[in-house]
């Protein structure tokens, strides 16, 4: 086993058109049933229709309004590229991560270019997210070790956001506290994502099927928790501990802090360390009163 095989994180492969062959010549490509390695030549069109299915492009919330409204228009041109260097989707994954750390990592930085470099670093990490799996299914190499490296990701940058913001505004106030806020606040932002796995997990603990990411699947059937589900969509509290809401949001308070010289960041901390618990208990109550963990769903 070479390299590239151990990289490919092989499983469930899809279809490929009869065009895709390898770059440079030589023999076609496996027949559907095999997983297409090394460098191929994929047309545009072809990446979005083999990578990006109905599927995919009409989950409920896996899918971020950064994908949807923008990167997903862009990203086939960069998985072109991916296929055409005959990279894994592993590979591009790692990515991912990385571009996430960076995202975290530029907070530390005790100018604005810290939280400008950081929303960059956030917004990058999502076209490189939607291109991994475009990379995936284009090969044919979709599977359990993909989705766990992606896990690895979004837990690490998300949680790591909020540590790394305290840690700054720490060494900047010269006080620990804002350290401990960070860390409590990245803890409960993890607890959050938490939540979501734990419904897969009971799941499939029983022997139910995956659930799948629509509005049905999310439906409250109570009439007073429904209306408070509602009110809470008014103002998507729940939707700020997405690295790239967290990072803009760092920014604006950052760029505000420029003008009034007033410590916002740090407000925005005590804030978000605040509202969060209000939000976990929403989201465990609204699993609860959901589909999800019925026998029936």
């Amino acid at each position: 086993m070479n390299a590239v095989d151990i990289l490919s994180g092989v499983s469930e492969p899809g279809p490929l058109p009869s065009s895709a062959r390898p770059l440079h010549g030589g023999d076609p490509l496996p027949s559907a049933g095999a997983p297409r390695l090394g460098r191929l030549d994929v047309s545009v069109e072809e990446i979005r229709e083999i990578g990006q299915p109905v599927a995919i492009r009409g989950r409920a919330t896996a899918e971020h309004w950064s994908a949807d409204k923008y990167w997903r228009k862009v990203s086939p041109y960069l998985t072109r590229r991916f296929l055409a260097r005959g990279l894994t989707a592993d590979t591009v994954t790692i990515g991912v991560i990385l571009t996430g750390w960076m995202a975290a990592l530029s907070l530390l930085i005790p100018t604005i270019a810290g939280p400008l470099l950081a929303a960059v670093f956030a917004q990058l990490q999502m076209l490189i997210d939607a291109s991994d799996g475009e990379v995936a299914r284009v090969r044919g190499t979709s599977g359990p070790r993909g989705i766990f490296l992606d896990k690895i990701a979004h837990y690490t940058t998300e949680g790591g956001i909020p540590v790394t913001l305290g840690a700054a505004l720490a060494i900047s106030t010269g006080d620990v506290l804002p350290l401990a806020l960070g860390a409590l606040l990245g803890c409960m932002v993890l607890m959050n994502k938490m939540l979501n796995d734990a419904v897969h997990v009971s799941r499939g603990s029983v022997g139910l099927g995956k659930m799948e990411d629509s509005t049905e699947a999310r439906r409250i059937d109570h009439s007073a928790l429904g209306l408070a589900r509602r009110a809470f969509n008014v103002v998507p509290l729940h939707r700020i501990y997405h690295s790239v809401e967290m990072t803009h949001l760092i920014l604006l308070a950052a760029l505000v802090q420029l003008v009034i010289g007033a410590p916002v960041v740090w407000w925005l901390l005590i804030a978000m360390c605040a509202v969060t618990p209000l939000v976990l208990a929403g989201h465990f109550v609204a699993i609860l009163a959901s589909p999800k963990l019925r026998p029936t769903a």
